[in-house]
C-alpha cells in the first residue's frame, strides 16, 4: 500500500501527466502519511496543510555535513544560496528580507506595468500570428514572464533567455525529490553563472544605478542594517524564479486545460469578463506550485499522528486545491467558482508576494490568446510535462488556431 500512495509515484510520466488520482488515494487513504521513500510525512488534507505552513518550520536546508555523508557535496554551492533565500528563512530573517524584496512588487507599481505587459504579450503573439500555429509555452508562456522579470530586477531584457533557462535549472532543485548526479553539475554551474551575473549587476548600481529590485535591495536598510552582497544576489535569484515559474506554468498548462474543457473556453469567450475569476480557478485546478515542504521543530499532533521534531512534512498544496471538504465538486473546472482561497500560491508568512503579478500576467495572456486567435485547437496530443515534479508545467504545447480580424 505505501508503494501505491507514495509521492515517488510522481516520477512515472503517466502519473506526472495526471497526478490527482494519486492525490486522492492519498486523502483518503491515509491525509496525514509517512512516506517510507521519502522519509518524510505526506499531507493533503486543505485544513492540515495550512495548519503545517502555519506553524512548521520554512528553515530546511542541509548543512554541509550532511551533504557530505549523503554523498551530495557536488550540491554545497547550491544550498549555500538557497541558505540565503527567504523562502528557506523563518522570522525574523525572513520578515526582513520580504519586506525588502517585496516592496518592489508594491500593488501601485504592478498595476502601473498593466499596460507594459499588455503591449508585451501582443508583441510575442505578433511573431506568431500569421504562420496559424504557434508552441505556447515557448512563444509566450516562457518569454513572457522572463522579460517582465528582467523589468522588475533591472538587467537587460536582451538577457531573457539565459534568465529563462537558468530559472529552469535552478527549479529542478526546488520541485524534485531526487537528483541525478549530471543535473546537479549543471544546475551547480547555473548557480555558480547567476552569481557571476548578479555581482556585476550589483557592481553596475556602483556606476549606473537604476530602477529595479536589484537598485532597491543595494539601497534597502532596515533599523540601520543593510543586506549583505550574498543575501541580495540570493534573493534576486529565487525573485527571478519565482517570477518566472509560476506565470509559465500557470500560462501552459491553464490554456491547455481550458482547450479540454471548451464549454468553459466558450463561457470565456462569450463573457471575457469572467477572465479574473478564470485564473483564480485555473491555479486552483492545475496548480502551478504542486507541493512545498516544512521541518518540525517540536513535536506536533496532526490528524491523530505524532510528527517528531526534526522530521520533514511535504504540503501538497495541489491536493489541498482538490480537496471536497474545502472545495465542493473539486475536480470539475468552474470558471465561476469565485474562489480565491486555494493554496497556489502559499499561505501564511510565505504567501508569494509576486501573487498580484503572476495573477495580471495569467489574465493578459489569456484574455490577449482569445481577443486575438480564433478556433483555437491542440496541434498534437505528443507533448509532455517537465521534469519537476513540484513546479508542475508543460514542456510544449502546440496549437493551432485563425487570426481574428480586428
Amino acid at each position: 500500500m505505501d508503494a501505491e500512495i507514495s509521492l515517488c509515484r510522481l516520477m512515472e510520466p503517466a502519473v506526472m501527466a495526471s497526478p490527482y488520482g494519486l492525490y486522492r488515494k492519498l486523502r483518503e487513504a491515509d491525509p496525514v502519511h509517512w512516506d517510507p521513500f521519502l522519509h518524510a510525512w505526506v499531507v493533503t488534507r486543505y485544513a492540515d496543510i495550512v495548519t503545517v505552513l502555519s506553524r512548521l518550520s520554512a528553515d530546511r536546508t542541509l548543512t554541509a555535513e550532511k551533504l557530505d555523508h549523503m554523498g551530495l557535496a557536488a550540491m554545497n554551492p547550491i544550498i549555500e544560496v538557497m541558505a540565503r533565500q527567504m523562502l528557506f528563512r523563518d522570522p525574523p530573517d525572513h520578515t526582513r528580507l520580504r519586506t525588502l524584496c517585496a516592496a518592489a512588487f508594491s500593488p501601485a507599481r504592478i498595476a502601473a506595468l498593466r499596460g507594459h505587459i499588455q503591449q508585451i504579450a501582443d508583441r510575442l503573439i505578433d511573431r506568431f500570428i500569421g504562420k496559424g500555429g504557434a508552441d505556447v509555452v515557448e512563444d509566450l508562456a516562457a518569454p513572457m514572464p522572463a522579460i517582465v522579470t528582467a523589468e522588475m530586477l533591472g538587467v537587460p531584457v536582451s538577457d531573457h533567455e539565459k534568465l529563462k533557462q537558468w530559472s529552469i535549472d535552478f527549479a529542478e532543485i526546488l520541485g524534485n525529490f531526487q537528483h541525478q548526479p549530471d543535473r546537479v553539475a549543471r544546475v551547480a554551474a547555473s548557480v555558480r553563472d547567476m552569481t557571476d551575473y548578479f555581482r556585476a549587476a550589483i557592481r553596475r548600481q556602483e556606476t549606473d544605478p537604476h530602477e529595479g529590485l536589484v537598485h532597491s535591495l543595494v539601497q534597502a536598510e532596515v533599523n540601520g542594517i543593510r543586506l549583505t552582497e550574498e543575501e541580495i544576489i540570493a534573493n534576486c535569484i529565487l525573485t527571478m524564479i519565482g517570477g518566472q515559474e509560476t506565470s509559465t506554468n500557470l500560462i501552459g498548462s491553464g490554456l491547455l486545460t481550458l482547450l479540454r474543457h471548451p464549454d468553459q473556453m466558450r463561457m470565456l469567450l462569450d463573457d471575457p469578463s469572467l477572465i479574473p475569476s478564470a485564473v483564480e480557478e485555473l491555479l486552483r485546478y492545475e496548480s502551478p506550485i504542486q507541493h512545498t515542504a516544512r521541518v518540525a521543530h517540536e513535536d506536533i499532533s496532526l490528524a491523530g499522528k505524532l510528527i517528531r521534531r526534526g522530521q520533514t512534512v511535504v504540503a501538497v498544496l495541489a491536493a489541498g486545491n482538490r480537496d471536497p471538504e474545502r472545495f465542493p465538486d473539486p475536480d470539475l473546472l468552474d470558471l465561476k467558482r469565485g474562489d480565491k482561497g486555494h493554496l497556489a500560491f502559499g499561505w501564511a508568512a510565505h504567501f508569494c508576494f509576486g501573487a498580484p503579478l503572476a495573477r495580471m500576467e495569467g489574465q493578459l495572456a489569456f484574455s490577449t490568446l482569445l481577443r486575438r486567435l480564433k478556433n483555437l485547437t491542440l496541434a498534437s496530443e505528443d507533448f509532455v510535462w517537465r521534469e519537476n515534479l513540484g513546479l508542475r508545467g508543460l514542456s510544449g504545447l502546440p496549437v493551432r488556431f485563425e487570426a481574428r480580424s480586428n
